[in-house]
């Protein structure tokens, strides 16, 4: 069921619920061979468009493809598309391995594929063990079994990171990266953006609904500033001569500390020595993914951005309020 591309196309997506603009304009690009993180605040339309590209969801404008073909096109999607979504349910009476065996069953697989999947996600111990009696991180585990019953070529994965305890976690995205290495292609959402960014190449970042960035990692990490924080023995002397240099973006940090933009460590010890100003400490901060990522989605919950009065209870968490169509890159 590999065609060779795996590719992941989503195009001028839309998805609105009434008055509430859950997804609008979202356009993005999954390559195989790299695993790309799709990142957002609660809101921000994330399993809205999982759930489009996988056919759970109508779009209301716009179209999401794997291999070029929606979802329903696919023929036996188990065996091309993988997806652990975020909300996960399993027969608590049924063992690991029944419940596998059930799945093999309806997607062609065979058995043998059950006891491998069993041992690649850690699970062969307690195979035999009741799914209701699994922690989180269990049950994790086994949705993610579920998913490569198939040996799929794309792996959609929602927070699949959530219960698993930090040796899970560090599986996880080896995991992750070791299937990407295989040519296929890992499309992954997550909160926790200390660890995604040690595990993907490529991310979507969302807010309210649209992508604001979406392209390689690094590329996003080399378009911020970085910056130095240096604790001199005379701050004021130092602000002085660093403005007179032509470094003006200058913090004050606690303890006497500065914090300056846009230079380099060697620019500012240059400074403070032609300053006569002693250094006691200095160090060189990038911009990390949190940072960044809080800067791109900053004022999606400010209440006066929003055009919509509030969903009415029982909507699904994900829908969001209308704003005005503003600009963000794509």
């Amino acid at each position: 069921m590999h065609d060779g591309s795996g590719r992941v196309v989503v195009q001028n997506l839309t998805k609105t619920f009434g008055p509430v603009v859950a997804v609008q304009n979202l356009s993005f690009t999954v390559e195989p061979g790299s695993v790309t993180g799709f990142l957002g605040p609660n809101g921000a339309g994330k399993t809205t468009t999982l759930r489009m590209l996988l056919g759970l969801v109508t779009p209301t404008a716009g179209h999401a493809t794997i291999n070029g073909q929606p979802f329903h096109n696919l023929g036996n999607p188990g065996r091309v598309v993988g997806a652990v979504l975020e909300a996960q349910s399993f027969h608590p009476n049924r063992t690991a391995r029944n419940h596998l065996l059930v799945y093999a069953a309806a997607i062609g697989a065979p058995d043998q594929r059950v006891e491998e999947v069993l041992h690649l996600v850690g699970l062969a111990e307690a195979a035999d063990r009741g799914a209701g009696g699994f922690s989180m991180g269990m049950r994790q585990r086994l949705a993610l079994a579920t998913a490569l019953l198939g040996d799929p070529q794309v792996l959609v994965l929602d927070e699949p990171a959530n219960g698993l305890d930090p040796e899970g976690i560090v599986w996880l995205r080896t995991f992750m990266q070791n299937f990407a290495r295989t040519g296929r292609t890992v499309l992954v959402s997550s909160h926790q953006l200390a660890e995604i960014e040690q595990t993907v190449e490529q991310v979507v970042i969302l807010s309210r609904g649209q992508a604001m960035y979406y392209g390689p990692l690094e590329q996003l990490r080399k378009s911020q500033q970085g910056r130095v924080t240096v604790r001199p023995s005379d701050p004021q002397r130092l602000i002085t001569a660093l403005q007179e240099a032509g470094h003006t973006s200058i913090e004050h940090l606690p303890e006497g500390m500065l914090a300056v933009t846009g230079v380099e460590p060697e620019q500012v010890g240059d400074v403070a020595l032609a300053a006569g100003v002693a250094i006691y400490g200095m160090q060189s901060q990038h911009a990390d993914l949190e940072r960044i990522f809080f800067q791109l989605t900053s004022g999606q919950f400010a209440g006066a951005r929003y055009l919509q009065p509030p969903p009415p209870p029982g909507w699904e968490q994900q829908q969001q309020w209308q704003r005005p169509q503003d600009g963000g890159q794509r």
